[in-house]
């Protein structure tokens, strides 16, 4: 991801690095997988009259402290908020990807709701050694976007588009920071009607920095996914939090 990003995540995931030591005993495939659901039944469940969820029941709907063992889960700050408007790609097709990597809801959402979910790592001492390690961590950024009509569907649908169109790397633009992506791999992902997941590689300051991005669609919200970490490379999905999320919304 982006220096910005890391700039931005930086003093949570410091805070969150204090709390795990704190805390010592504390312990997609690239294709859509619509669960034997068909596009025309898809498009049934995301029916045009319906409205997208207001935000404050968007709030009770997204992943929580107790909803997360071994996590540290924070609701992101007003700085920290990124919104569709605020990113942009020099591919149009890449737009809802740069969106999601920017911890932004894609597309034109009704409401969004956001948090932060950082790993707590276990058995660590106040050693400057095991402070960097915690600031290592996977900090994975929750998004929830609840969308009007057939609005989770068709952005769904864009996300899939740019997996191809996309994988041979795009520019990002966020907040006027400019980062380079340079590939972006599928992986293989089951969460709610339908998901895609990503291994990113993007260029920060001329090394290769590795992210993960997962997308699912439950009805007529989408839940994105951006995990990054300080050692520049994330080598898992965030499958629990993913799980996490998916059982909340049902």
């Amino acid at each position: 991801m982006r220096a910005t990003v890391l700039r931005r995540t930086v003093a949570a995931t410091a805070a969150a690095a204090s709390l795990a030591l704190a805390l010592t005993a504390c312990s997609s495939d690239g294709d859509a997988k619509p669960k034997g659901e068909d596009p025309a039944s898809a498009s049934a469940s995301a029916a045009p009259d319906v409205k997208a969820l207001p935000a404050a029941q968007l709030e009770k709907l997204v992943v929580e402290q107790a909803d997360l063992k071994g996590y540290q889960v924070q609701k992101a700050k007003a700085a920290d908020v990124v919104t569709a408007g605020d990113v942009g790609a020099d591919k149009p097709a890449c737009e809802p990807l740069a969106e999601i990597m920017s911890s932004a809801a894609a597309g034109d959402p009704g409401s969004s709701a956001q948090r932060k979910a950082i790993e707590v790592r276990k058995d660590t001492s106040a050693s400057p050694d095991d402070i960097m390690g915690a600031l290592g961590a996977p900090v994975t950024s929750v998004t929830l976007g609840s969308y009007g009509g057939e609005g989770a569907v068709k952005t769904f649908a864009a996300l899939k588009e740019a997996s191809t169109a996309c994988a041979g790397g795009f520019q990002v633009t966020s907040s006027g920071t400019k980062t380079k992506v340079s590939k972006i791999a599928p992986e293989s992902v089951t969460a709610g009607e339908e998901a895609l997941a990503w291994t990113v590689t993007s260029d920060l300051e001329g090394e290769p920095f590795v992210s993960k991005l997962v997308v699912f669609r439950k009805g007529n919200t989408l839940a994105s996914f951006s995990t990054i970490s300080f050692s520049g490379t994330v080598k898992a999905l965030p499958k629990v939090v993913v799980d996490a999320q998916a059982a909340k919304l049902g």
